[in-house]
């Protein structure tokens, strides 16, 4: 499912909901420390394309909370990524 949304969401997820979601990720233990640095120091496009390739990669679980957790902080780009 992420990866039919990749492209919408490196497009339309905002950097603020980005940073949220990072700080999501590393409490649940989806990413590592080093991950989370290293995604905050990139444009907000790559930014994205890390936080969505990263998570992918590491299965449906995380996954799962990924889009959880976007719902959660921007119900209107989940929407029309058609994330739920």
């Amino acid at each position: 499912m992420l990866l039919l949304a990749r492209t919408e969401f490196i497009q339309r997820v905002s950097d603020s909901v980005l940073n949220q979601l990072l700080d999501k990720l590393l409490e649940r233990g989806v990413i590592s420390d080093e991950e989370m640095q290293s995604a905050r120091t990139k444009s907000t496009a790559d930014k994205a394309r890390d936080v969505i390739d990263s998570v992918r990669r590491k299965g449906s679980e995380a996954s799962s909370f990924l889009i959880a957790a976007l719902c959660q902080l921007d119900p209107c780009v989940s929407r029309e990524l058609s994330l739920r």
